[in-house]
């Protein structure tokens, strides 16, 4: 049979999920994902499990959070005035907001601590830090 090797156009069907069984990203009931491998398209991780891989190959792979969304860097938790927020929002924690840097480049940012003064912002990916679980099914090699 074919494998899938670096450069091959595949669809694939995935369940993403956190090292403690939450899910966070799913193809069920939609159609396969569709991505040329080694192109940089999906994260280093996903594209090197499915490097060898044959049609309708299922495997389960761990991969790092290296390989993934990076590591957590804390450069990239700010604190923002809680008074630079408009009068009629309330900050909470784990609301997710779009900023704007000073050459106008929207970027979004998750409200991680609420403070008196101040709201601590995170502009990490929400699954930077973390080792990811994928549950892959070659579903084409086109």
């Amino acid at each position: 049979m074919k494998q899938v090797k670096k450069g091959d156009n595949i669809r694939v069907h995935y369940h993403g999920k956190l090292t403690n069984g939450e899910t966070f990203d799913s193809s069920e009931g939609r159609a396969p994902l569709e991505f040329v491998v080694g192109a940089g398209m999906m994260i280093k991780g996903f594209d090197d499990a499915v490097v060898g891989m044959e049609l309708g190959e299922k495997k389960t792979v761990n991969i790092p959070a290296i390989d993934a969304y990076g590591e957590h860097k804390a450069d990239q938790v700010i604190e923002f005035p809680r008074d630079q927020f408009p009068k009629d929002m309330k900050p909470e924690v784990g609301q997710q907001l779009t900023m704007t840097n000073g050459t106008g480049q929207h970027f979004p940012v998750t409200i991680a601590e609420v403070k008196d003064e101040m709201v601590l912002l995170d502009a990490n990916h929400f699954l930077a830090g973390k080792e990811l679980v994928f549950d892959i099914t070659i579903a084409e090699i086109l």
